[in-house]
C-alpha cells in the first residue's frame, strides 16, 4: 500500500493504490473518534465504482471530491456506488454523489427498508417512540424527559438518498469487467453487506480474494452491535446472534486480505474473527455476572464496561449504550442464560 500524497498539506487528501485498480481515500467524520471513513474506488470498465461515498458534510464533500481528482478521476465520472450499510458515515453522500454524476446507488433491501421508513416519519413519532423504548428499558425520567418535550421539527440524517438498486445476496454485482459478489452480514445493520472481489490479489497473497467488509470486520474495533426496528413491527430480533453468525462466515471465507472502512487493510481474517468471537462470548458471561440480580436494560448498561465511565458518556451515547444492553439480552435469553423476571416493570433480566 502507498500514498499518493503527503498528507502534510493543508485539505490535501489522503488517497491509497491498493493495486489491481482499487484505491481508496479518506472522508471525515465531523465531531468524531473515528475521524474518517475509507471510501474506495473501483474501476470499471464503465467507470469508478464507489464503494461507500461517507459523511454528509460541507468539508466531507470537498474531502471526497478532492480525493477523487487525487486519484484520476471525478465525480461526474462516476458509474455508480455501492452501500455496506446504511449508517450516514457511509452512505450520507450518496444523494449528493448520484445527482452530480447520475451515478446509480445500490443497498441491500433490508438497509433501504430503513431508509424508507426514517424518511418517511415524523420526528415526533420517533421522539415519542424513543422515549418509549428507553423508558420501558428503566431509564430515569431526567433522561426521557426531553425526548417528551421536544420541540424539534427535523433530526440530522432524516433525508437519506433512496437507493436505486437492490443488492441481493450471493450475487454478482453489475460492475462490468469485475467480479464483486455480495456477501449478506446483518449485525451491525440489518441489511449490512460485505464485498468479494473475487479477482486474484494483486500482490498473490494467499486466500480468496479481497473483501471490502464495511463495519463488519476492522482490525482493532469491535462494531456497536444494537437494534433497529420498525415503530409498528413487533418482531423480536437477535442482531448480535446475527452478527456472530456472519463473523463465522467471513472467517470461513478467508479473504487474502480486508478492506475495512475505518483504520486500515489487513489479513489473516480468520484470526481476526476468532478474536471477536471470543470477545463476544467474555462480555456474555461477564454480563451473567452483574446478573446476578436482576437489572433492568439501564441499569445493565450502567454496570457494562465502555470506554470511558458511564457519568462521561454523552447524552445520545448513552441511548446507544442501552440498544447494545438490549442486544446483549436478547442473545442471553435466547441461549437460555438469562430470562425477564415475571411481573417486573420496568423489565427486569437475571441470569438463569
Amino acid at each position: 500500500m502507498r500514498s499518493s500524497q503527503d498528507g502534510r498539506g493543508r485539505g490535501t487528501p489522503w488517497t491509497w493504490d491498493h493495486g489491481g485498480g482499487v484505491r481508496s481515500l479518506r472522508v471525515p467524520i465531523p465531531d468524531n473518534p473515528l475521524g474518517h471513513t475509507l471510501v474506495y474506488v473501483v474501476d470499471t470498465d464503465r467507470g469508478p465504482v464507489l464503494v461507500d461515498t461517507g459523511w454528509d458534510d460541507p468539508a466531507s464533500w470537498d474531502a471526497l471530491t478532492a480525493g477523487l481528482d487525487a486519484c484520476g478521476t471525478s465525480v461526474g465520472e462516476l458509474h455508480g456506488v455501492v452501500i455496506t450499510h446504511h449508517h450516514p458515515d457511509h452512505h450520507g453522500l450518496s444523494g449528493q454523489v448520484r445527482e452530480a454524476s447520475g451515478a446509480w446507488v445500490a443497498m441491500h433491501a433490508a438497509d433501504a427498508s430503513i431508509v424508507r421508513r426514517t424518511r418517511s416519519t415524523r420526528p415526533e413519532r420517533w421522539f415519542t417512540y424513543m422515549a418509549d423504548k428507553l423508558e420501558a428499558a428503566g431509564a430515569p425520567e431526567d433522561h426521557v424527559a426531553p425526548l417528551r418535550t421536544s420541540s424539534r421539527r427535523t433530526l440530522p440524517g432524516l433525508r437519506p438518498a433512496l437507493p436505486d438498486r437492490e443488492i441481493v445476496p450471493g450475487e454478482l454485482l453489475d460492475l462490468p469487467g469485475r467480479r464483486l459478489r455480495a456477501i449478506w452480514t446483518p449485525g451491525h445493520t440489518p441489511g449490512h453487506v460485505c464485498l468479494h472481489l473475487e479477482e486474484e490479489h494483486p500482490a498473490r497473497l494467499p486466500g480468496s480474494g479481497r473483501l471490502f467488509s464495511g463495519d463488519h470486520l476492522l482490525p482493532g474495533i469491535t462494531p456497536h452491535i444494537g437494534l433497529y426496528e420498525d415503530p409498528d413491527d413487533a418482531t423480536v430480533t437477535d442482531p448480535l446472534g446475527d452478527y456472530l453468525d456472519s463473523l463465522e462466515r467471513v472467517g470461513r471465507l478467508a479473504p487474502a486480505e480486508i478492506l475495512p472502512a475505518h483504520q486500515h487493510a489487513f489479513t489473516d481474517a480468520p484470526s481476526r474473527v476468532r478474536e471477536l468471537l471470543t470477545h463476544h462470548e467474555d462480555r456474555l458471561t461477564g454480563l451473567l455476572t452483574l446478573l446476578a440480580e436482576p437489572l433492568t436494560p439501564w441499569q445493565l448498561a450502567e454496570r457494562m464496561e465502555w470506554n470511558r465511565p458511564w457519568d462521561q458518556i454523552p447524552y445520545g451515547s448513552r441511548n446507544i449504550a442501552v440498544s447494545e444492553a438490549e442486544a446483549h439480552l436478547r442473545r442471553l435469553v435466547k441461549q437460555g442464560r438469562a430470562e425477564a423476571v415475571t411481573g417486573s416493570d420496568p423489565v427486569t433480566y437475571t441470569a438463569v
